[in-house]
């Protein structure tokens, strides 16, 4: 090759390479100050801490938050982060994102008697289903995503937990709160019984910690090896998880701790299948789920795990 070629070759790389630096470092901007995405900043992280007196003063009606307080986080992640990556704090309930598969790593609420209790304020009816905004374009779901895909979209935080306040239950319906569900069989009947159950705990405590999600779990095959497969739905290619977990922690009034655990496959389940054989130890799901939960709880602390005396 001659000595002009190679110093034409050499130049197109070194502009190539200078474009790929700069538009890095554009996009990094863009990200950080969302000033040409037009992301809203929801808080990632809460402060735990005062809040300083030139804060604003968080919306409220009826003494119900309607932001995402520091307080009020703090309330619902008392016991501790599963994890920390992309964490999006709403009104009333926290999550992680995973990017990569387009659903929730975790779900996080904080139920009580009163924030489960029917309200006829709150009407389910009126909400919509809609895109994230706050998730960069590149990773959200969206509704054309799960059309005619023949999955529903499953609510991670139920909106049944959220009878407070309209917006509570509004924010329920972002699709980084779903992933997809089996509906007639499972979203629909199995699952709702186990998000029922949930609800009715709040009778037996004064506070209910519940964190959900979904799993990928493996299947051995025919030739003897063990593989994790999933299907993926529509243009964004939205993971639809093998399993769902639930882990849950009542807290009495005199404080005592008390834990169950739950992994349900992603399938028709028969309705006459009790919950009870879906209860499994907290540990393995935190294994496959390679999250760890309520870790600011030592388990000497738990009475019961899954209904038996630690």
């Amino acid at each position: 090759m001659s000595a002009p070629r190679v110093g034409g070759v050499l130049a197109l790389g070194a502009t190539a390479l200078g474009a790929f630096y700069l538009g890095t470092h554009v996009e990094r901007e863009r990200q950080h100050n969302g000033s040409t995405s037009g992301l809203p900043r929801l808080p990632g992280l809460p402060t735990f801490g005062t809040v300083s007196a030139a804060s604003l003063i968080p919306a409220q009606e009826n003494n119900v938050s309607l932001t995402a307080t520091p307080s009020r986080i703090g309330q619902i992640m008392k016991y501790g982060f599963p994890g920390l990556d992309h964490v999006r704090s709403h009104s009333d309930y926290v999550l992680s994102y995973d990017r990569r598969n387009r659903v929730p790593h975790w779900v996080f609420e904080h139920l009580t008697a009163e924030s489960v209790a029917k309200n006829d304020a709150v009407d389910r009816s009126k909400c919509d289903f809609k895109q994230d905004e706050s998730i960069h374009p590149f990773f959200r779901s969206q509704n054309t995503d799960y059309r005619r895909s023949g999955y529903d979209r499953g609510h991670m935080a139920a909106a049944g937990n959220h009878r407070l306040h309209q917006k509570h239950c509004d924010e329920t319906f972002y699709l980084s709160n779903m992933a997809p569900q089996v509906g007639q069989g499972f979203n629909r009947d199995a699952w709702n019984t186990l998000e029922a159950h949930v609800r009715r705990l709040t009778k037996t405590y004064s506070n209910v910690y519940v964190c959900t999600g979904p799993l990928y779990l493996p299947h051995k095959e025919d030739d003897g090896k063990s593989y994790v497969k999933y299907e993926v739905i529509g243009a964004n290619t939205v993971a639809v998880p093998t399993h769902f977990y639930k882990v849950i922690v009542g807290e009495s009034a005199d404080h005592k701790l008390h834990m169950e655990s739950y992994v349900m496959p992603n399938q028709v389940i028969s309705n006459d299948t009790p919950i009870s054989v879906f209860q499994v130890p907290p540990e393995s799901v935190e294994r496959s789920a390679g999250l760890l939960f309520f870790d600011q709880i030592n388990r000497k602390q738990l009475t019961t795990i899954n209904g038996k005396k630690v």
